[in-house]
């Protein structure tokens, strides 16, 4: 409805996944930035935190929608509580493999190598990408690290991307994941806008669809609607949808910060927005083994970056010498 009455090509804020939209804030930049490094490993598994909705699988279909579908081959995962034996069906029924039930163990297993054989000998790599993984049981990721191993020509055949909530890094911190914790290569934490990115991130989602300033957004309902959504992509676009639908019901062709207000209040008492639960407590081991696993990742980062500013300095240097 409001597209019309502002004469927009599109939605700007629907809360399916497009990478039309996609917006390189500086943590998002930062996690494509890990996952090419990762990928770039070739073998390992590449990890992925951040709040719901704070854009991860929009991340992972822009990396996935520039990689050249010569050399890889992607399977997606977003059912995870399942077990074992149905992850690793569901990894092959995303990778193209049939399945017919009552397949033992064994015979999947075999296809499943053979799989990835045959996609290394014909020079494609094999990346499968799990979606909501604080919920898959050690069993399933213990399949998950099995499938790691299978190598073709003394490489890894396969690598995993693996996209959680902020639960999921204490459960990757505890004793049992220390086989997995290993083979991380790659880990970051995807967190909300700031509140000047989450001006650019409304104003690019309404360029894209031929926004012309209709309506206007004065500069304190850019700031309302962080204040109300915490910088999380998937509020922010619900918030700003139901703005401008109130503003079209309006007929007004200017955003306010009361509007946003009184907007984020109505949706609130929608969808019955009280207190929260207090959070469960957690033992002192695993908050030593939480920080720990933060401070490796700070670590990474740091050495990360030096390894981009060395790679960059030589594609400089490359570029000077040729001139």
């Amino acid at each position: 409805m409001f597209d019309k009455f502002y004469n927009l090509s599109g939605l700007p804020f629907l809360l399916t996944p497009d990478t039309r939209f996609y917006f390189g804030s500086a943590g998002h930049s930062r996690a494509i930035a890990h996952l090419v490094y990762g990928l770039s490993q070739q073998e390992g598994f590449i990890v992925i935190t951040g709040e719901v909705g704070a854009g991860k699988t929009t991340l992972t279909e822009q990396l996935c929608s520039q990689l050249d579908r010569n050399t890889y081959v992607i399977a997606r995962v977003v059912t995870t509580q399942v077990s074992g034996d149905d992850l690793l069906r569901l990894a092959m029924a995303n990778f193209g493999l049939g399945d017919t039930p009552g397949t033992e163990k064994s015979t999947l297993l075999r296809r499943f190598e053979h799989m990835v054989r045959d996609q290394r000998r014909q020079g494609r790599r094999c990346l499968l990408v799990i979606d909501e993984v604080q919920n898959l049981s050690l069993a399933a990721m213990e399949e998950l690290r099995m499938l790691s191993n299978i190598t073709v020509d003394g490489r890894a055949s396969l690598q995993t991307v693996l996209l959680g909530q902020p639960q999921f890094r204490p459960i990757l911190a505890s004793q049992d994941w220390d086989q997995l914790r290993q083979r991380v290569l790659a880990s970051t934490h995807l967190g909300p806008l700031t509140e000047p990115e989450t001006r650019l991130y409304i104003e690019h989602r309404l360029r894209t669809v031929d926004w012309r300033n209709d309506p206007l957004w004065d500069d304190a309902s850019f700031t309302a609607v962080h204040r109300h959504t915490g910088g999380i992509p998937r509020r922010i676009n619900t918030l700003c949808s139901r703005v401008l639908l109130f503003a079209a019901l309006e007929q007004a062709h200017a955003v306010t910060a009361d509007m946003v207000d009184a907007t984020a209040d109505e949706l609130n008492r929608d969808l019955g927005v009280g207190s929260q639960p207090a959070p469960s407590p957690v033992s002192d081991d695993l908050r030593h083994r939480v920080t720990a696993l933060e401070q490796h990742s700070a670590r990474q980062d740091t050495l990360f970056k030096q390894v981009l500013d060395l790679m960059e300095a030589q594609t400089t240097g490359a570029a000077m010498g040729a001139l």
